[in-house]
């Protein structure tokens, strides 16, 4: 099973829970905080799994997921999204954008963990 992931939130909370849930898990956990140059952290990382934020500072995350999908090296590592909206059309978005997954924030520990865990089983 992989066990490294890629969170790219910019949100200090966001980042100190998930990383905490995860690294309890086993998982090697690396952060990223703004869109401008999340590509280059996906490629300098190469992490089995990656967490995305739709809103960041300098590129959303639909923008990023794109790029994510268009690079052979990345287009089928899975990304589980995360948004403060949680309106069918934003849900619908992600999917058309390719995310394996989303979810919305508020979330809670056990989902997230849950989400990671099939999301790299599958």
């Amino acid at each position: 099973m992989g066990k490294k992931v890629l969170l790219i939130e910019d949100e200090p909370n966001i980042i100190e829970a998930i990383s905490f849930i995860l690294s309890r898990d086993g998982w090697e956990v690396k952060t990223h905080a703004n869109g401008h140059d999340a590509m280059e952290a996906v490629r300098r990382r190469a992490p089995d799994l990656i967490i995305l934020d739709v809103m960041l500072p300098g590129k959303s995350g639909y923008d990023i997921l794109g790029e994510i999908r268009e690079d052979a090296d990345f287009a089928e590592t899975p990304v589980l999204m995360l948004t403060a909206r949680g309106q069918t059309r934003d849900r619908e978005m992600a999917e058309r954008a390719g995310a394996n997954r989303y979810m919305t924030k508020p979330f809670s520990n056990a989902d997230v963990l849950a989400a990671v865990r099939a999301l790299v089983e599958a």
